[in-house]
């Protein structure tokens, strides 16, 4: 039986980029993979320059992403449903990085969207033939050796983030989640196996290429409510 880690991704704000420009950086409503393997990343000290062992990273994992809109947040709204916001600051920008990869001389004017009051369950599967195993990856989560934030570095850690110390074993990663409540929240799954709703999203990285990104297929699925 396939075994999982499960992540919980909780604070008081979260960043999850897409592909973008300087002069506005808008946030998915949900983790992007590349955000994700950013993350695990910073827990296992791995250098951005490091282009072999961000790649073996990457060709390590599956994630099958939950909204968990009813997550209620422990002494401050236990009777309220959770439902997060979005809201952009603004920024100026020197040196901002123009659209043909050159560098503006002029400073610029930045609005950047985040997610506040959100709330995921991550479901970490492994690929075969991982170069990176669960355990180890496991053991970054609970030592991590740079520090992780929920996106961006403005985004801090509301809780820590395995919601388990170890693995968890599941049929598959829509299983795994489903053990951990609350339930009905939508499911965003690289395993074409959870729905037949397709959908596209540029947000694999491409190491070694500064800022490029790969297109990837997600399927959606709304998850069932415990009675």
């Amino acid at each position: 039986m396939p075994s999982y880690l499960i992540l919980r991704l909780d604070g008081p704000m979260q960043a999850w980029g897409t592909h973008t420009f300087e002069d506005y950086r808008p946030s998915n409503p949900f983790p992007t993979r590349s955000g994700l393997l950013g993350l695990l990343g910073a827990c296992l000290g791995l250098d951005r320059s490091d282009t072999p062992s961000l790649d073996a990273l990457a060709e390590s994992v599956a994630f099958t992403v939950r909204l968990d809109t009813g997550a209620p947040r422990p002494g401050v709204d236990r009777l309220m449903p959770k439902r997060h916001t979005k809201l952009s600051d603004y920024h100026t920008v020197l040196d901002a990085r123009k659209v043909d990869g050159s560098t503006n001389k002029f400073p610029i004017q930045s609005h950047r969207e985040y997610l506040f009051d959100a709330a995921f369950a991550v479901a970490i599967g492994s690929r075969p033939d991982a170069s990176f195993s669960l355990a180890r990856i496991a053991e970054s989560l609970r030592q991590p050796r740079f520090t992780p934030v929920l996106g961006r570095r403005s985004c801090p850690l509301g809780r820590p983030l395995l919601e388990r110390p170890d693995c968890i074993e599941a049929d598959d990663a829509k299983a795994a989640l489903a053990q951990f409540p609350p339930h009905g929240g939508l499911i965003y799954s690289e395993d074409e196996l959870v729905s037949d709703q397709p959908t596209w999203i540029r947000d694999v990285p491409r190491y070694g290429r500064h800022r490029q990104f790969a297109t990837r297929r997600l399927y959606l699925h709304r998850e069932e409510e415990s009675s």
